[in-house]
C-alpha cells in the first residue's frame, strides 16, 4: 500500500491524532526525553566535553590518502 516508510509514520500519527490517543502514545517518549534532560543537566560540563572528545577520537574520520606522484 505504502512504498515509503515515512508515509506510514505520518499516517499513523494522523490516525492517532484523529482518534485522540496521541497524548497516550507520545507519553513514553516525553518521559524518556525528560529523563535524558535530567541526566544531562546533572552531569558537569567538563565531563560532557571529555566524553565528546573521547568519542570523537574513537570515531574520527580516516585521513585522506594522497595520490602517489
Amino acid at each position: 500500500m505504502f512504498r515509503r516508510p515515512s508515509t506510514r509514520w505520518l499516517f499513523l500519527a494522523l490516525v492517532l491524532i484523529v482518534i485522540g490517543l496521541w497524548p497516550a502514545a507520545v507519553a513514553p517518549i516525553a518521559w524518556a526525553s525528560a529523563g535524558a534532560d535530567h541526566i544531562l543537566a546533572a552531569t558537569p560540563g567538563p565531563v560532557l566535553a571529555l566524553a565528546a572528545v573521547a568519542v570523537w577520537l574513537k570515531h574520527r574520520p580516516a585521513p585522506i590518502a594522497k595520490p602517489a606522484a
